[in-house]
Protein backbone atom coordinates (compact mmCIF):
# COMPACT_ATOMS: atom_id res chain seq x y z
CA UNK A 1 0.00 0.00 0.00
CA UNK A 2 1.04 3.51 -0.49
CA UNK A 3 -0.39 6.27 1.37
CA UNK A 4 -0.11 10.30 0.65
CA UNK A 5 -1.14 12.69 3.59
CA UNK A 6 -0.18 16.40 4.21
CA UNK A 7 0.08 18.72 7.35
CA UNK A 8 -0.49 21.94 5.74
CA UNK A 9 0.02 24.07 9.24
CA UNK A 10 3.41 22.19 9.53
CA UNK A 11 3.87 22.68 5.61
CA UNK A 12 4.75 18.94 5.31
CA UNK A 13 3.50 15.92 3.15
CA UNK A 14 4.06 12.32 3.86
CA UNK A 15 4.45 9.65 2.23
CA UNK A 16 4.07 6.08 3.29
CA UNK A 17 4.77 3.13 1.62
CA UNK A 18 3.42 -0.42 3.60
CA UNK A 19 4.16 -3.82 2.87
CA UNK A 20 4.57 -4.51 -1.02
CA UNK A 21 4.51 -1.98 -3.48
CA UNK A 22 3.44 -2.44 -6.90
CA UNK A 23 3.71 0.38 -9.86
CA UNK A 24 -0.23 0.68 -10.07
CA UNK A 25 -0.55 1.61 -6.61
CA UNK A 26 2.21 4.55 -7.10
CA UNK A 27 0.32 5.73 -10.51
CA UNK A 28 -2.80 6.17 -8.07
CA UNK A 29 -0.52 7.80 -5.36
CA UNK A 30 1.32 10.10 -8.08
CA UNK A 31 -2.58 11.75 -8.34
CA UNK A 32 -3.07 11.93 -4.71
CA UNK A 33 0.01 13.71 -4.27
CA UNK A 34 -1.07 16.74 -7.25
CA UNK A 35 -4.19 17.33 -4.65
CA UNK A 36 -2.01 17.88 -1.62
CA UNK A 37 0.77 19.96 -3.20
CA UNK A 38 -2.17 21.95 -4.46
CA UNK A 39 -2.32 23.17 -0.58
CA UNK A 40 1.42 23.36 0.21
CA UNK A 41 3.81 26.06 -0.29
CA UNK A 42 7.01 25.96 -2.41
CA UNK A 43 9.71 25.02 0.86
CA UNK A 44 7.72 22.15 2.07
CA UNK A 45 9.05 19.47 3.77
CA UNK A 46 8.85 15.62 2.66
CA UNK A 47 8.70 12.75 4.86
CA UNK A 48 9.09 9.71 3.13
CA UNK A 49 8.67 6.22 5.71
CA UNK A 50 10.11 3.04 4.32
CA UNK A 51 9.69 1.49 8.45
CA UNK A 52 6.67 -0.82 7.25
CA UNK A 53 8.38 -1.39 3.36
CA UNK A 54 8.30 -5.03 2.65
CA UNK A 55 9.35 -5.32 -0.57
CA UNK A 56 9.15 -3.22 -4.44
CA UNK A 57 7.83 -4.50 -7.71
CA UNK A 58 11.04 -3.71 -9.81
CA UNK A 59 9.35 -1.62 -11.88
CA UNK A 60 8.23 0.98 -9.31
CA UNK A 61 11.11 2.86 -9.69
CA UNK A 62 9.96 4.57 -12.76
CA UNK A 63 7.25 5.68 -11.49
CA UNK A 64 9.12 6.98 -8.05
CA UNK A 65 11.29 8.58 -10.42
CA UNK A 66 7.88 9.99 -11.95
CA UNK A 67 6.84 11.04 -7.94
CA UNK A 68 10.26 12.64 -7.39
CA UNK A 69 9.51 15.15 -10.20
CA UNK A 70 6.47 16.08 -9.65
CA UNK A 71 7.79 16.89 -5.78
CA UNK A 72 10.68 18.98 -7.29
CA UNK A 73 8.02 20.68 -9.75
CA UNK A 74 5.91 21.53 -6.60
CA UNK A 75 8.92 23.10 -4.61
CA UNK A 76 9.94 20.45 -2.21
CA UNK A 77 12.50 22.06 -0.26
CA UNK A 78 13.25 19.31 2.52
CA UNK A 79 13.29 15.37 1.87
CA UNK A 80 13.68 13.60 5.52
CA UNK A 81 13.49 9.46 5.29
CA UNK A 82 13.13 7.00 7.65
CA UNK A 83 15.34 3.56 6.37
CA UNK A 84 15.00 2.08 9.35
CA UNK A 85 16.91 -0.78 7.29
CA UNK A 86 19.39 -0.49 4.77
CA UNK A 87 17.92 -3.37 2.90
CA UNK A 88 14.61 -1.45 2.67
CA UNK A 89 16.46 1.12 0.39
CA UNK A 90 15.20 1.52 -2.88
CA UNK A 91 17.79 3.71 -4.42
CA UNK A 92 16.09 7.00 -3.49
CA UNK A 93 19.92 8.67 -3.39
CA UNK A 94 20.87 7.19 -6.91
CA UNK A 95 17.06 8.33 -7.95
CA UNK A 96 17.49 11.45 -6.30
CA UNK A 97 20.06 12.72 -8.25
CA UNK A 98 18.50 12.48 -11.91
CA UNK A 99 14.81 13.39 -10.72
CA UNK A 100 14.96 16.51 -8.36
CA UNK A 101 16.72 19.48 -10.75
CA UNK A 102 16.21 21.72 -7.37
CA UNK A 103 18.17 19.65 -5.10
CA UNK A 104 16.57 19.50 -1.88
CA UNK A 105 17.80 19.30 1.75
CA UNK A 106 18.02 14.91 2.52
CA UNK A 107 17.92 13.51 5.76
CA UNK A 108 18.04 9.72 6.35
CA UNK A 109 16.90 8.49 9.37
CA UNK A 110 16.70 5.24 11.06
CA UNK A 111 13.28 5.64 12.96
CA UNK A 112 10.66 8.07 13.27
CA UNK A 113 11.28 10.07 16.45
CA UNK A 114 14.87 11.13 14.81
CA UNK A 115 12.69 12.29 11.45
CA UNK A 116 10.60 14.29 13.43
CA UNK A 117 13.79 15.63 15.36
CA UNK A 118 14.90 16.76 11.78
CA UNK A 119 11.86 18.24 10.56
CA UNK A 120 11.63 20.03 13.68
CA UNK A 121 8.61 18.58 15.16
Amino acid sequence: MFLATSNKAKRLLHLSYIQHIKPEELKRGREDIKTLLADLPPGFRLLVDLDRLESTDPACTTEIGRIMELLDRGGVGMVVRVIPDSNKDIGLNILSLFHYRHQPQVVTCKNMAEAARALGL
